[in-house]
């Protein structure tokens, strides 16, 4: 970029690198680069990357606005750092929390030694109050004011100053909390307070508690974290939002449990962007970081979302983007069980100490090391930035071979099969267990390490093939460029269908619509700027969960109703293999109704990739001893540069394809083709 320029940037904090990407509002020109992760002190690394993109713009650049996709609240609770939590909840529900769900993880084969793991907040911590209301929000007895004062005041001497409240049926009427949280503040100034009814305005008394109660446990630390970044920022700063919006910094005290899944939910935006762009509307996102892989379903170029997330141990009812993660990224660490059986993961060396080829005192052979020693990836990173030692990975991977009676190649390709097929299983666990065959879609594969892998999966899932996106690694903080602000709203309203009250619906729609319309104003967006997304989650009467259909424009009547039962009978179909619309007494209820505010931002534009003169030799810089698999062993394997390919060209295993911040082996018995924007297309067949 040369003379003044001003430029938007996405920064992504992930666990081994924090990524950058910062696009020009003129031109549209992109430059991206990385700096590694300080899990220390997050804002450290945050600003080294926005200090090294300017460098990298220009001396005369101005930040006009930043985009951040954080993990510091997903990570506070998947360590389990919750402390001097405090709850206050109806008079006799002090329980709720304890009894939670007959739910056993993996089934009730483990049920017998499975042990309920210890509630967000300890019995001695929970307060209850008199007063009650029933499921229409009606009062049913007054609220006790002085046991709230008595709870505050008893908080406020124990030193408590994070709350959570959740009083039965506020979803249906919000006044009993307003009072509480009146009461906490004269008598306990300083702690910081979580309303149910502000945070879900949703039924089921468990999941609004722990939703909640995790929103309260983040807020702090969430709150200091982005205080920190904007007094050292200029220009406009936004916060990306599990559910694929972004909201600003300002904002983001009072929505916390938003940024759960911030970083994931951006890099499945960017892919879904960038696969649309490409002509897959139907692909799987594979993001694989140093910590973890998320995968994720795009249809018809949208995420699916869902509100049955969790994060760790804490259930989280708040709408998200529908992620599952794997503890199988770069810094997996691989090791023996007390059986004696090899395993990868979830340990990660992370980003300090790292992997053993990184050379910063890493003491266990990780899924990086593997592909070191077997010369999948070069012996250096970041376009020669981060050299490794690849004699430290060999050195680390013969150990962990002697204890287990196998080869160094063995062992090696052991541990990244291992790691392939939990990737796999992290695919099928998105796709398969919501009705969806895997075999019809691409996998978009992105992030540092999202690639190492993707031949391997294409053969183990029998997907219909892959596409890598240029920069991969850094597609997180390009989709931090492509988000809209997004705010949603639901109430709990459970109506039966064949006597739905069409004014009733209406009322309510209307009233989300108005306070989602009130949070765009408050983000900037002029009136005519504002969009709204319905939706309604059906059931049939009896079961547990609902299904979630769109609700379209219009007027409520018999007419769209009708429209959104037949969306509900076909989505069920499509999730459970059946669906009821034809059988008699067996009615549907209507049981959530929900409103997304849109605040639309114009995104990066995608420019065609200019060719290079010449044939494929051109890419091809260098060629070195690979090891794919023991059929082949060492093959000497050609490298090309990314950078040097153009569209059309088209590659047949094995190969490499190396470039800033990722790799691509392409095993034997695969080809990768070259589009018009640049993407690497990989397809497995006889030909290849």
């Amino acid at each position: 970029m040369t003379g003044h320029r001003r430029v938007r940037v996405g920064i992504d904090t992930g666990g081994t690198f924090t990524d950058v990407v910062a696009v020009d509002e003129d031109t549209g020109e992109l430059v991206t680069t990385k700096t590694p992760s300080t899990p220390a002190d997050p804002a450290e690394g945050f600003m080294a990357g926005i200090e090294k993109i300017r460098r990298l713009c220009g001396e005369d650049v101005t930040v006009t606005s930043v985009s951040h996709g954080t993990t510091v609240a997903t990570n506070q609770l998947l360590e389990d750092k919750i402390d001097g939590l405090g709850f206050i909840t109806t008079e006799g529900y002090e329980f709720v929390l304890e009894i939670a769900r007959q739910a056993v993880p993996d089934g009730y084969g483990n049920s017998y030694f499975w042990v309920k793991p210890d509630r967000i907040v300890p019995p001695d911590m929970v307060h209850t109050v008199g007063g009650r209301l029933d499921y229409t929000g009606a009062e049913v007895r007054p609220l006790v004011e002085e046991d709230v004062a008595r709870a505050a005041r008893w908080f406020r001497d124990k030193g408590i100053t994070t709350i959570g409240v959740n009083l039965l049926h506020a979803y249906a009427n919000p006044d009993h909390e307003e009072r509480v949280l009146r009461i906490l503040r004269a008598e306990h100034p300083d702690a910081v307070v979580s309303l149910s009814s502000r945070v879900l305005r949703e039924y089921r008394e468990y999941e609004r508690a722990m939703t909640t109660l995790v929103d309260a446990a983040v807020k702090p630390r969430v709150t200091r974290y982005v205080a920190q970044i904007r007094e050292r920022l200029d220009g406009s700063f936004h916060i990306m939002k599990s559910n694929g919006g972004i909201i600003s910094a300002g904002e983001v005290v009072h929505q916390p449990i938003s940024t759960v899944l911030s970083g994931p939910a951006a890099g499945a935006l960017g892919a879904a962007l960038i696969s649309r762009r490409a002509g897959f509307n139907k692909v799987v996102t594979l993001d694989g970081g140093g910590t973890s892989t998320d995968v994720s379903v795009v249809l018809d170029g949208e995420p699916t979302v869902t509100t049955e997330g969790s994060i760790g141990r804490y259930p989280v009812k708040t709408p998200m983007i529908d992620i599952v993660t794997v503890g199988a990224g770069g810094g997996s660490i691989a090791w023996i069980s007390p059986e004696g059986t090899l395993k990868v993961g979830p340990q990660s060396a992370g980003a300090s100490p790292g992997p053993l080829c990184y050379g910063t005192d890493g003491t266990e052979p990780t899924i990086t090391d593997a592909h070191a020693m077997l010369g999948r990836i070069p012996p250096h990173l970041l376009g020669g930035e981060f050299p490794l030692d690849t004699e430290a990975a060999r050195d680390g991977v013969v150990k962990l071979g002697e204890a287990l009676g196998l080869n160094p190649e063995r062992t090696a390709t052991g541990v990244l099969e291992i790691s392939a097929w939990n990737q796999a299983n992290a695919l099928r666990q998105i796709t398969v267990k919501r009705g969806l065959d895997i075999r019809d879609f691409h996998i978009t594969s992105f992030g540092g390490s999202g690639a190492l892998l993707i031949c391997r999966l294409i053969d183990i899932l029998g997907a219909a093939g892959a596409l890598v996106p240029p920069d991969p690694g850094n597609v997180s903080a390009y989709g931090l460029l492509t988000v809209d602000v997004r705010n949603d709203y639901v109430r709990t309203a459970v109506m039966p269908h064949e006597n739905l009250d069409h004014a009733a619906v209406a009322d309510i729609l209307d009233g989300l619509t108005e306070r989602a319309a009130a949070a765009l104003e408050t983000e900037g967006f002029a009136a005519d700027e504002h969009q709204f997304l319905r939706s309604a989650d059906l059931r049939y009467e009896g079961q547990a969960f609902e299904v979630r259909v769109p609700v379209p424009d219009g007027p409520i009547d018999a007419e769209l109703a009708a429209t959104v039962a037949a969306a509900f009978h076909d989505a069920h179909h499509q999730l459970y293999g059946y669906d009821l619309r034809d059988a008699k007494n067996q009615p549907v209820e209507w049981v959530n109704l929900r409103v997304t505010g849109v605040g639309p931002i114009e995104r990066p534009q995608a420019r065609p990739l200019e060719g290079h003169p010449g044939g494929l030799e051109r890419a091809h810089t260098a060629t070195r001893p690979v090891y794919f698999d023991e059929k082949y062993g060492y093959q000497d394997t050609p490298i090309y540069a990314r950078g040097l390919l153009s569209p059309g060209d088209t590659i047949v295993g094995p190969a490499v394809v190396e470039e800033f911040g990722s790799t691509i082996p392409l095993h034997p018995g695969f080809s990768a083709t070259i589009d018009r924007f640049g993407n690497i297309v990989i397809t497995q067949g006889e030909d290849a």
